[in-house]
């Protein structure tokens, strides 16, 4: 009961939060997650909580959670495809060793994504989950079409020089952006700025968020936000190092609030009281049980689907 008065302001700043408009260049795409007056359920590297991450089962996972967006990081081969993966090397995930960028896709699509999952999780192994390989964006694409949306991220784009160029010319060629080049199910997202502004000169029309690793308490200021938004919708910081501070500054300049990797309940009560406009989860079924209770105790059932 201590903390009714606080959650009755967080409920009133995400109401207010929410409607405001991420960014008027992109006004007419209001059929898109982030410009409803909702919350967004960011299935982090899949259903990654219960599958192994970056794989098809992982997807399908977050999908049936229904979760808003799949997301997806880009790493590129050595011959130029982009493969769905998180580190640069495959040795985590695969039974593998190397870089990325020293394999080929051949050689990448005969390592198996998924048996290590089963060995870290006994108690969610699966037999399904041996023998997964390493989806390509392309093969994503095939699979859940344009009825899905998906959170891409150029992962150390430094490392690989065209990443941003190969990256838009899948969304074409998939038809993920439309002849005027907007798009209506697609974020784009990166630590690098570089690389976020370079997608910004190919394509200003396209939505683009900028991530944040901070390894101490979170601050960001006027000028930072202001900059952001020349090229920007969005922010996301890990939330463990933001408060709600950070977050009401970054609402009040009209950015979309992105924070991860947001697992535990508590964790997701508290980026909703703060104005979170969406989390990445590694659990979006979590995510979702946790945002339902907190509109009905709230009274946002209406105003937040």
């Amino acid at each position: 009961m201590k903390r009714a008065g606080l959650s009755m302001i967080g409920a009133a700043f995400i109401l207010q939060a929410v409607s405001m408009s991420a960014s008027a260049a992109h006004e007419n795409h209001s059929n898109s997650p982030i410009y409803e007056k909702k919350i967004v359920n960011i299935a982090h590297r899949g259903a990654s909580g219960y599958a192994p991450e970056h794989t098809i089962s992982a997807y399908q996972l977050g999908e049936g959670m229904k979760g808003d967006y799949i997301e997806i990081d880009l790493q590129m081969t050595k011959d130029g495809r982009l493969i769905a993966m998180h580190d640069e090397r495959v040795d985590r995930t695969t039974n593998g060793t190397g870089l990325v960028k020293d394999l080929t896709l051949g050689e990448i699509k005969k390592l198996d994504a998924g048996s290590w999952f089963n060995e870290k999780y006994p108690q969610l192994a699966k037999k399904k989950y041996e023998g997964l390989v390493v989806p390509t964006l392309e093969e994503v694409f095939k699979k859940f079409g344009r009825q899905s949306n998906y959170y891409i991220e150029t992962k150390s784009p430094e490392v690989y020089p065209g990443m941003e160029e190969a990256l838009l010319k899948v969304l074409k060629d998939y038809k993920m952006v439309d002849s005027k080049g907007y798009t209506k199910n697609v974020l784009i997202q990166s630590f690098s700025r570089d690389s976020l502004l370079k997608v910004h000169d190919l394509n200003p029309k396209l939505p683009l968020v900028q991530l944040f690793s901070y390894k101490n308490q979170a601050t960001i200021t006027e000028n930072e936000l202001q900059s952001i938004k020349r090229y920007a919708v969005g922010v996301g910081p890990n939330f463990n190092m933001v408060d709600r501070k950070y977050v009401k500054m970054v609402r009040t300049h009209g950015l979309q609030f992105h924070p991860y990797t947001v697992n535990e309940r508590a964790d997701m009560k508290k980026a909703l009281e703060w104005g979170a406009t969406g989390v990445f989860t590694n659990y979006p079924d979590v995510f979702n049980e946790v945002l339902r209770e907190y509109k009905h105790n709230h009274g946002l059932n209406k105003e937040l689907r």
